[in-house]
């Protein structure tokens, strides 16, 4: 079988990803949300910007572990990550900036159904994290 390029399917390279936690709260016994339910939140997001004749972003979604420290201790739980590339040939007219809306809109979604305090977002060479407001993390960071 032989493949050809797609015409206009070649263009920059703008990788994103989107990492939020599967816990509700930060503690083992807490809920834990699966794969699944990050798999439909970005499905229903991408299916209401479609018929609205919205842009969206397409991706993989995967599942692994955070690992992290701090003094005196360590830990790791249990994260999904959304990532992919804004396509060329669907989105060519896409800015950067509009990307990087998309990017904290899903990123809320994910957030408010996972129950999660940050959200970590990252597009081509930048990274951001996006806090729900009035929450606050385990060592009292507040927004």
């Amino acid at each position: 079988m032989k493949y050809n390029k797609v015409s206009g399917s070649h263009g920059t390279r703008r990788q994103f990803c989107i990492t939020v936690g599967l816990w509700k709260g930060y503690a083992a016994n807490a809920v834990t949300y699966d794969t699944d339910t990050v798999v439909q939140v970005a499905m229903d997001w991408m299916h209401r910007r479609a018929e609205a004749k919205q842009p969206f972003l397409t991706g993989t979604v995967t599942k692994g572990d955070v690992v992290y420290a701090w003094p005196g201790g360590s830990g790791n739980e249990p994260v999904a990550q959304f990532s992919g590339e804004v396509s060329p040939l669907y989105n060519s007219t896409l800015t950067n900036a509009e990307a990087k809306v998309l990017l904290d809109e899903l990123a809320a979604e994910l957030g408010t159904a996972l129950e999660q305090v940050r959200v970590y977002v990252a597009y081509c060479d930048e990274t951001w994290i996006i806090q729900a407001e009035g929450s606050f993390t385990p060592t009292d960071e507040t927004l």
